[in-house]
């Protein structure tokens, strides 16, 4: 039995459900598969940019995402107790200066309660195409047939949809894991802001989350699966604020990963797109690789409701975005775990004379927003 649809999703995380939302907005049948048993059930990224915000509010989406979030209007970058630069996200030309702070899951909730019941086929798996027709594998481990017209892998960095078109995926590897952690604790530092430490050992940031809970990132040479709150705690007295460290009270999730840098060759082969993780992936740093893909998915539905005449307009706008992303998010990781001790001085002097300009403030806030690309 063969099924048809104008646009068949593969992937049902921040960037194909927003795709599937942008195309409900259009009145685009579509197809939403996810390979999971259920939607994300841990809060991994959990920044979302003034930009992300925007291109939400067009669907209706972002007023409830702020009202579940904690609004933070400043990043500070610190060495221990040293302020290095703070940038002030407040008088950015958007209707949302700020970064918001709201766990993945939670992210997810709000963006499919803007679907209809039953949008997302979970346990679902595209498992091979050609031409128009793709195979589907169900939860049962049957085979059925569904014909698009477009194909849009948002299925990860390990995207089955790029690899059966070959798209190459060109980058490579950190050599360091990266620990994510939500813990209690008390913390010296106000919950309006996002602190990033730099440290001899490696970075750490410390970001405020909802229900008085605090996201951890930091760069361990070997990161433990699942880091316990001594672990984390370890992190904070060795990278953290000294004068009036941060007590760790409690851990309600963590987990290690391995970061790589790659940027897909192509976005578009055919009638097949790539948006969001499959397309590209980078070091936290940042807090911009959820975003750029939720922009992707807006920016896609946009193109696929035009020309048809024009779909290579998706590659042209958003790839050129994410290469910035990466080369961003690659410089951000390697100044902060610079471990030469006159490199690490000259890198605090810059940053403390540049954290002085009004104008250096002002890039780096509408970088980091996503305004300025």
């Amino acid at each position: 039995m063969s099924e048809r649809t104008e646009v068949l999703i593969a992937g049902a995380g921040p960037t194909g459900l927003t795709l599937a939302c942008a195309l409900t907005a259009r009145g685009i049948d579509h197809v939403l598969l996810d390979q999971a048993e259920r939607g994300a059930n841990t809060s991994r990224a959990a920044v979302i940019h003034a930009r992300t915000l925007e291109v939400l509010d067009g669907l209706g989406i972002s007023e409830e995402l702020v009202r579940r979030g904690i609004v933070v209007p400043a990043f500070a970058v610190r060495d221990r107790d040293r302020v290095l630069m703070r940038v002030p996200f407040g008088g950015l030309p958007t209707k949302f200066p700020y970064t918001l702070m709201l766990p993945q899951d939670v992210t997810e909730q709000v963006l499919a309660a803007h679907l209809p019941a039953g949008s997302v086929r979970w346990g679902h798996r595209v498992v091979g195409f050609e031409n128009d027709a793709a195979k589907v594998a169900g939860p049962d481990g049957s085979i059925s047939e569904i014909r698009f017209r477009y194909l849009a892998g948002c299925d990860g960095m390990h995207s089955a949809v790029r690899e059966q078109t070959g798209i190459g995926f060109t980058g490579d590897q950190y050599a360091e894991s990266f620990v994510l952690a939500d813990v209690t604790m008390d913390w010296p530092y106000p919950r309006d802001e996002v602190n990033l430490f730099f440290s001899p050992n490696g970075l750490v940031v410390v970001a405020p989350l909802p229900g008085d809970h605090y996201r951890i990132v930091a760069t361990l040479d070997s990161a433990p699966e699942h880091p316990t709150a001594l672990d984390v705690q370890r992190l904070l007295d060795d990278r953290g604020p000294m004068v009036s460290p941060g007590r760790v009270t409690g851990v309600a999730w963590s987990s290690r990963f391995r970061v790589h840098h790659r940027l897909a060759d192509h976005y578009r082969q055919g009638p097949v797109f790539l948006a969001g993780d499959a397309a590209h992936v980078h070091s936290p740093a940042g807090g911009q690789g959820m975003n750029t893909g939720i922009q992707d998915a807006v920016a896609l539905a946009r193109v696929l409701a035009g020309d048809p005449a024009d779909l290579d307009a998706y590659e042209r706008e958003r790839r050129p975005v994410a290469a910035q992303v990466v080369a961003t998010a690659h410089r951000m990781t390697r100044a902060a775990t610079v471990r030469n001790p006159l490199l690490r001085a000259g890198r605090n002097t810059v940053l403390g004379f540049a954290g002085h300009v009004p104008a250096v403030r002002r890039r780096l806030a509408l970088n980091l927003s996503e305004l300025g690309r």
